[in-house]
C-alpha cells in the first residue's frame, strides 16, 4: 500500500521553511565528522532507464514495464531496515541515483524521505539530490520533485554531448578512440585554470563550486563518513549495531531488481555481501579519499580514525615523502597532510608513494608474528 500523500507531505512541509532560510543565510556547508558514528549519508538507487547509454557503466535495466508501487515499497522497507541495523541517528544527505531516478514518481522520492524522517533525524535543511535526465523531467515534473523534498539536481554533461554529436553527419557509428593522455592532462589543467579564474573553488579532484555550494553528500564519501546504500546494487559503509566503535562493514546489495525485491520482501533488505573493514583498510581509504580534497587530511580528522599513530609518525620521517614536499606537490604541516594545487592534478602518482609508506608504518606498529616464536 502506497504511503498516504498527507503523511508524505509532513516532512516536506518542514523543509520549505528551512530551504527559504538557507537561501537568505547562505549555502549550507558540509559538516565534519563531529557527530561521529551517529550520522551518515544515504544513497538510494533507482535501477531503471529508458535506454542504454554507451558512456554509463552503472547498474541499470531497461524493462518492458515497471511496478513502481512494489519498487517504492521495497525502497522504503530497505531504508527502514538498514537504518535500524545501523547506529545512525542523523542523516545529513540523501542522493537518488541510478539508472535514471527522474523516471520515478515524486511520490516515491517523498515516501523514502518520509521513511528516513520517521526512523532517524533528517534535518529540514538536509541536502536531497536527484540525478536528472532532462528528457524525463520537464519543468512541471521538476517542480513536483521540489515539492517532494528535492533541493539539488545532478545533471550529466553526457546527454548534451550525445545530442551534439547527433547534429554532425560526419560522426560514424562505433567506439570513440581514447583521448591522447598528454592532451587530456593539458585540457584538465586548462579547465582548472579557467574555473579558478571564474571564481570556482576546486574542492576535490574533479569537483568545483563557487559561493560555497559544495556537495554535502559527496563530501561524506571523501571524509570517509558512514553511508547507507539502498536499492539494487547499492554500496554502503557503516557500523552495524553491536559492532566495535570503528568496526565498519562494506555492504553490497543484490544487483538484479526483481531478485533484490524478493529478498527485501523476505528479509527486509537485499544485502548480498557483508565485508568487515580492517583498520589498515580504513586508513587506506582515509588517505586516498581525503587527499582528493583541497583540505586534505587534518590532524584531527586522522586522529578520529587512528588516535595512536599521527600523520607525522607515518609520513614525517620518510625520504620519499620528503622529496614530494620539496617538489611542492605535497604539504605536511600543523594543519595536516594535503596536496598542493599542482599535486592535486597528479594525486594518483603521489599515492604510489604514500600508500606503501602507510603500510610500512603499520607493519612497524603491528609486526607479523614470527613463525614458531
Amino acid at each position: 500500500m502506497a504511503l498516504p500523500r498527507a503523511r508524505v507531505r509532513s516532512w516536506v512541509a518542514v523543509t520549505k521553511t528551512a530551504h527559504r532560510r538557507c537561501s537568505t543565510e547562505g549555502t549550507r556547508r558540509p559538516r565534519s565528522l563531529a557527530s561521529g558514528n551517529l550520522s551518515a549519508a544515504l544513497y538510494v538507487h533507482w535501477p531503471y532507464c529508458e535506454k542504454r547509454c554507451s558512456y554509463c557503466n552503472f547498474n541499470k535495466y531497461i524493462p518492458r514495464s515497471v511496478d513502481e508501487a512494489a519498487m517504492e515499497r521495497c525502497l522504503v522497507t530497505e531504508t527502514r531496515t538498514l537504518l535500524q541495523l545501523s547506529r545512525v541517528q542523523r542523516v545529513e544527505s540523501v542522493f537518488f541515483g541510478g539508472g535514471t531516478p527522474s523516471l520515478a514518481s515524486p511520490h516515491t522520492v517523498a515516501a523514502v524521505l518520509e521513511a528516513v524522517a520517521q526512523e532517524t533525524h533528517l534535518p529540514a535543511d538536509s541536502e536531497v539530490t536527484l540525478e536528472v535526465n532532462p528528457t524525463s523531467a520537464p519543468g512541471s515534473r521538476l517542480v513536483a520533485f521540489g515539492a517532494a523534498g528535492v533541493n539539488r539536481l545532478s545533471i550529466g554533461l553526457q546527454l548534451s554531448l550525445e545530442r551534439g554529436t547527433a547534429l554532425f553527419t560526419q560522426v560514424q557509428q562505433g567506439t570513440l578512440p581514447a583521448p591522447d593522455p598528454d592532451l587530456a592532462a593539458e585540457m584538465y589543467l586548462e579547465g582548472r585554470i579557467v574555473l579558478r579564474e571564474s571564481g570556482f573553488r576546486q574542492y576535490e579532484v574533479s569537483n568545483f563550486a563557487r559561493n560555497g555550494a559544495l556537495s554535502t553528500h559527496n563530501w561524506t564519501y571523501w571524509q570517509c563518513g558512514q553511508y547507507l546504500g539502498v536499492g539494487p546494487g547499492a554500496h554502503g559503509r557503516f557500523i552495524p549495531q553491536g559492532a566495535g566503535v570503528h568496526t565498519r562493514e562494506a555492504r553490497i546489495q543484490t544487483l538484479e531488481p526483481d531478485n533484490w525485491m524478493k529478498e527485501v520482501m523476505l528479509f527486509g533488505h537485499g544485502t548480498r555481501k557483508r565485508t568487515p573493514l580492517g583498520k589498515l583498510e580504513l586508513l587506506e581509504e582515509v588517505l586516498a579519499m581525503g587527499l582528493r580534497t583541497d583540505m586534505g587530511i587534518t590532524h584531527q580528522h586522522w586522529q578520529y580514525f587512528e588516535p595512536q599513530v599521527t600523520l607525522w609518525d607515518v609520513f614525517g620521517a620518510s625520504m620519499e615523502v620528503e622529496e614530494l614536499l620539496e617538489q611542492d606537490l605535497l604539504l605536511l604541516d600543523d594543519r595536516g597532510l594535503r596536496c598542493s594545487w599542482e599535486g592535486l592534478a597528479v594525486l594518483d602518482s603521489l599515492l604510489l608513494t604514500l600508500l606503501p609508506q602507510l603500510h610500512k608504518a603499520w607493519q612497524q606498529r603491528c609486526p607479523s608474528p614470527v613463525p614458531g616464536g
